[in-house]
């Protein structure tokens, strides 16, 4: 039985990995968390490791062994990248060499899966839409750039040192459960306070006009899991759904569907020193290698991640 390690599994990510690996895929799971975190599920090996502590990585991938290793510890967040740059250059750059490196030390060769984003491509010439993996890379904030190197240094290792390491570069990605941080979940969380009258009918924004490819979690670790097994070494892979979606027109299904009447105001302090006008994934490459499908639709997740909201503050 093939074993996966995921690394950083106690987010929002790591929680559907592990779902969907436990139901479609036959691999005993090893996951880590830091010591504060909290991982509720059954039928996994769970261990703490800080992947800034380049001695405890080397040991946890010596004791474990794993054939894949998805790495998704990172600092994530747009907005805290700018608020902490030095946090986000130490986990997402120098924690992602800790892997690599201890990867590298073994004796065999196990499969490595670093998580990007699309966010890497930044400014994106409009003539350039839909972005695939060889455009230029232009990033407009500190976490892009973060992980724009971390995929440069991937393909680096894969090269230089024939380690079986692939790359993706995930679009934006939603779903029940995700942090407010995100702009879908800080809406649905805002309509489902406004609807248990926790907060004033107003719903606050940053910049409406940015359009970004949304999908589905689950589908985006459905992706995960088939460049695993069929993803080829040293290539970067776009994950999105393919279509730009502007963030007004997200804000207008929450209103849709809310049962409450919501003004929407600019909060100031939401907008971003810096914005890319559009995103949006060539996922020709992806689908081609894997077959891969959206199968959930936008208008579902919302639906979704409203509910999840309105069952969390009952």
């Amino acid at each position: 039985m093939k074993k996966a390690l995921i690394i950083g599994a106690a987010g929002f990510v790591g929680s559907y990995l592990i779902d969907h690996i436990q139901k479609n895929c036959v691999w005993s799971i090893v996951v880590t968390k830091m010591p504060q975190e909290i991982i509720k599920k059954q039928g996994i090996e769970i261990c703490d490791l800080n992947i800034l502590d380049k001695e405890a990585v080397a040991a946890l991938l010596d004791e474990m062994r794993p054939d894949y290793i998805f790495h998704l510890a990172a600092q994530s967040s747009v907005a805290v990248s700018w608020k902490n740059p030095g946090l986000t250059v130490d986990v997402n750059i120098k924690g992602s060499l800790n892997v690599l490196d201890a990867v590298r030390a073994l004796d065999y060769r196990p499969r490595v899966l670093l998580i990007g984003s699309g966010e890497e491509y930044g400014h994106v010439h409009p003539d350039e839409i839909p972005v695939n993996e060889d455009n230029v890379l232009r990033p407009g904030n500190i976490y892009a750039a973060t992980k724009a190197c971390q995929n440069m240094i991937g393909k680096i290792y894969a090269q230089a040192y024939g380690m079986d390491v692939m790359m993706v570069r995930a679009f934006n990605h939603v779903g029940p459960n995700q942090t407010p941080v995100f702009v879908v979940a800080d809406f649905c969380r805002q309509a489902a306070e406004i609807e248990k009258g926790l907060r004033e009918s107003v719903i606050r924004v940053g910049n409406l006009s940015a359009k970004r490819d949304f999908s589905d979690v689950r589908d985006v670790v459905r992706a995960y899991t088939m460049l695993m097994e069929q993803g080829a070494a040293g290539e970067s892979y776009n994950v999105g759904s393919g279509h730009a979606v502007a963030i007004q027109d997200i804000l207008d299904m929450i209103l849709n569907y809310s049962k409450a009447k919501i003004e929407v105001e600019v909060d100031q302090s939401r907008l971003r020193p810096v914005d890319v006008p559009v995103i949006e994934a060539d996922i020709s490459k992806l689908c081609e290698c894997t077959g891969w499908k959206r199968e959930i639709s936008l208008e579902q997740t919302i639906k979704e991640t409203l509910d999840y909201w309105r069952k969390e503050l009952t």
